[in-house]
């Protein structure tokens, strides 16, 4: 079993939106995948109980329990678990990124955005588990794109190939309970996550499905 977790100390960063569209793209693939909700808002529960019986599975949980939740999702067989963590660098972001396999970034390529992570970079780095910035809800066709991932390097830190670009059908879906891929299967925003899902699969070495519902 594998472990994301979606970590960022800035709120409004996309964080549940990566959190859902990743396991869904591995459930779209023939993974069996979780995501645990550890965000006080609880907008990744919220989402799953809006698509009610259909995966990935949605668990609500607090860091004290996580231990217990990813020791019952091993013992289910769950092939991935997507940590939603909370907008603060707290036990609960610090215990995710502890456990988590890879640390996944979410940033809005702004000024304020790209100041905020660097609470979150020392985190990762303190843990020392692998990470990486996604830069998301990008303008389409801006140089600001070029510009934030200079600054993140210039950081020291890691950015993921797929940029995550501002497309209404990531909005409108999640209000559904549905994502991009499901939404809007030939649309733009359907080929980034799907994009994001390979590149995440094998950054982590996942291996393939013998049998799977997509590519």
């Amino acid at each position: 079993m594998k472990t994301i977790a979606i970590a960022s100390q800035k709120g409004g960063t996309g964080k549940t939106t990566t959190a859902v569209h990743l396991a869904t793209a591995a459930t779209l693939a023939g993974y069996d995948a979780v995501v645990i909700d550890l965000d006080p808002q609880g907008s990744a529960a919220t989402w799953g109980d809006d698509r009610g019986e259909t995966a990935p599975e949605v668990i609500s949980g607090q860091a004290t329990r996580l231990n217990v939740l990813l020791e019952s999702a091993a013992r289910e067989g769950f092939d991935l678990v997507v940590i939603d963590t909370g907008p603060a660098a707290d036990a609960a972001a610090r215990r995710s990124a502890e456990i988590a396999d890879l640390v996944l970034i979410p940033c809005r390529p702004s000024a304020f955005d790209l100041k905020a992570i660097r609470t979150t970079l020392d985190l990762v780095e303190a843990t020392r588990t692998p990470a990486f910035v996604v830069l998301n809800a990008a303008p389409i066709r801006s140089r600001s794109v070029d510009e934030a991932r200079d600054v993140v390097l210039g950081m020291g830190a890691k950015v993921s190939p797929v940029v995550i670009y501002q497309r209404a059908a990531y909005g409108h879906s999640v209000i559904a309970g549905r994502t991009a891929q499901e939404f809007e299967p030939d649309g733009k925003a359907a080929e980034e996550i799907a994009a994001l899902w390979r590149w995440v699969k094998t950054e982590m070495k996942i291996p393939p499905k013998k049998q799977t519902r997509a590519a």
